[in-house]
């Protein structure tokens, strides 16, 4: 017999699970709840955690992600949309974004309590990604707007406000565009091969016609020619009086054929071994020894020899002042700056806390009674009295951390947009300059791809006919906002990169947190730490949606183990939202923004503290070692 569960939140969850299956139309669907992002497969789909308090905010996300998930499980076939899929990036976000919206259109005509729950869920995104907070419409993701207006036209229900926002920017620029042709939305909803034509032409109206690709259809219709010529072709030509002796004339002489190609075959023995020996001549071995075989490729891994890429020609390692102007990063230094003026004063506060902290360690710190050494001033009068008196010396102790380097590395990815960022951003700043004052190197690394769900390596990937299982499918960034040797006053400004519109897409972190180890175990430094701020588990849809589920999650936890095994660097890390003491063992977990300040220092401070109880007590560790 189970033990009743004592979560309050199980009844809601398994009820929510059922009605999705019934919603989706599938009763074999798997159902998972996870802290991860939410995510679909063909069989399975994965909601938000809901946590034992049920917060009102919780219960809402997780109804309509379940809501959004089992309406497309049910009328999206996704034979039709790869068909119709466009091959350029925006083009490919703006279809998405449209067939997104018709799903859910037709799940609110067809079920209409689905359409509140899909709002809420909708209000929660535009709210984390800072939606609400955009002014311009060069700032505004076009896909999302078009999606928004599809789903506004189609159902005629309003917006939540960040969303309604992002929609106004653009709303006048695509009515304009595509003219009278979205009076037409209603009579195509319930066909998604009309309505993926459709999309298509507002595609091409907005001004991507380039990326569309080759039109299905057309395609279909060369095909169907081609096949009818064949058949023509295929058809027995009528007999003539020449068949007969063409006939014999074949039949005539089999054994000289067979001696021709002998003949021919033996010409070409020849003049392989004639080629072989001269080549043999041209690079003659050393007597006794073997020919030497090529090496073997590399692996992309240290971590996981079997993790591949499908094409790291794309990918790039990259300087924060090359990705914008001087003049763009100062605008965007100071717009960080003023974004934070309300929270410099706590920052500064945490900051000169930990100069403190550091500063006492580093003040002289002596060991007495030494045979040799420098005259110890407290024994003076005893020397004086007796200058034979034994152990009247001292010597000074060297600080422990004056030789260590510390590698602050950021997730850069898009659901980091908005406060979270800006006091990521901030925060690293101001440790930077705090820990320069103590002479301690700091470097602050950052981590995104080039594009979303794609790029360049999907791209290539499909025009190589989509091979299967082909590893990880983006274009990766890594960015370096400050090198350890670089001050901090000539690096000020590389951090407001991070307020750039655009930068932050999909996060990788197995190969970010490798990158970064490999950078930080190079450094001269005696002592090296090596600090993660992430708010979630690795995502990227492209390589996600073609590997298994866990692919880049299994990679992140193969380089933590990596990395905590050779402990040649101390790693640690802050999960903001995320609980991320399930992928680090020295890790902390904060669910407000705000706390991301005081975080950041007190681990740091607790890495430098001499007190091995105090340091582990802080770090979350259960044993002292």
């Amino acid at each position: 017999m189970n033990k009743p569960s004592d979560n309050p939140a199980d009844p809601f969850k398994k009820a929510l699970a059922e009605a999705t299956k019934v919603m989706a139309d599938d009763p074999d669907l798997s159902i998972s709840y996870s802290v991860d992002p939410p995510g679909q497969t063909n069989d399975a789909v994965r909601l938000p955690q809901v946590s034992r308090r049920m917060t009102r905010d919780e219960v809402l996300l997780a109804r309509g992600t379940a809501d959004a998930f089992a309406l497309r499980h049910k009328f999206h076939d996704p034979a039709i949309n790869n068909r119709y899929l466009p091959q350029g990036q925006m083009a490919r976000d703006l279809y998405e974004a449209m067939e997104a919206a018709r799903v859910e259109a037709v799940g609110a005509e067809y079920m209409p309590g689905t359409a509140g729950n899909i709002d809420a869920k909708i209000g929660s995104e535009a709210q984390r990604k800072g939606y609400d907070q955009i002014r311009e419409a060069a700032d505004a993701p076009l896909s999302v707007a078009a999606g928004y207006l599809i789903r506004h036209l189609a159902t005629g229900r309003p917006l939540p406000p960040g969303a309604d926002n992002v929609m106004g920017l653009w709303r006048g620029f695509i009515e304009d565009s595509c003219g009278d042709r979205l009076e037409n939305l209603q009579d195509m909803l319930s066909d998604q091969q009309a309505f993926a034509k459709f999309a298509r032409s507002l595609i091409e109206d907005l001004g991507y016609g380039d990326q569309l690709g080759d039109d299905p259809d057309s395609m279909d219709d060369d095909m169907e020619d081609e096949a009818e010529d064949g058949g023509a072709e295929e058809e027995e030509p009528e007999s003539t009086g020449n068949d007969d002796s063409d006939s014999e004339e074949a039949d005539a002489a089999p054994e000289q054929s067979q001696e021709e190609t002998q003949d021919a075959s033996d010409a070409q023995v020849s003049m392989d071994e004639n080629a072989d020996a001269e080549n043999a001549e041209e690079t003659e071995m050393p007597e006794g020894e073997a020919p030497m075989e090529p090496p073997a490729p590399q692996p992309i891994s240290d971590a996981d020899p079997n993790y591949t890429v499908f094409n790291a020609e794309f990918d790039e390692e990259i300087g924060a002042e090359d990705l914008a102007e001087p003049a763009e990063l100062e605008r965007l230094r100071a717009y960080l700056d003023q974004q934070l003026e309300p929270l410099k004063g706590a920052v500064s506060r945490l900051a000169n806390k930990l100069q403190r902290r550091l500063q006492a360690q580093q003040n002289r710190s002596w060991e007495f009674d030494r045979e040799e050494g420098i005259l110890d001033a407290g024994r003076l009068a005893r020397v004086v009295a007796n200058p034979t008196t034994p152990l009247s010396f001292k010597i000074e102790k060297d600080t422990e951390f004056r030789d260590t380097c510390v590698t602050l590395l950021l997730d850069n990815s898009g659901s980091m947009r908005g406060r979270p960022i800006s006091i990521a951003a901030i925060c690293a700043d101001v440790l930077a300059r705090t820990l320069e004052r103590c002479q301690v190197k700091v470097e602050i690394l950052g981590f995104t791809t080039k594009a979303w769900k794609g790029g360049q390596s999907r791209e290539a990937w499909l025009g190589e006919g989509r091979p299967a299982q082909p590893g990880r499918l983006n274009d990766l960034r890594h960015i370096i906002y400050k090198s350890a040797d670089a001050p901090w006053r000539r690096t000020r400004d590389n951090l407001g990169l991070m307020m750039k519109e655009g930068l932050l897409k999909e996060n990788i972190d197995g190969e970010a947190l490798e990158w970064a180890h490999r950078r930080t175990v190079n450094r001269k430094e005696a002592r090296k730490i090596l600090m993660v701020i992430s708010d979630g588990a690795p995502v990227d849809d492209s390589t996600l949606s073609v590997n298994p589920a866990n692919y880049l999650e299994k990679h992140l936890r193969d380089v933590i183990d990596m990395v905590e095994k050779r402990k040649a660097v101390e790693l640690l890390a802050i999960g903001i939202g995320h609980d991320v003491t399930r992928y680090y063992e020295r890790a902390v977990t904060i669910t407000d923004v705000e706390q991301l300040a005081g975080a950041m220092t007190e681990q740091l401070a607790s890495l430098f503290d001499t007190d091995p109880r105090k340091r582990a007590r802080v770090l979350g560790m259960r044993k002292v070692g």
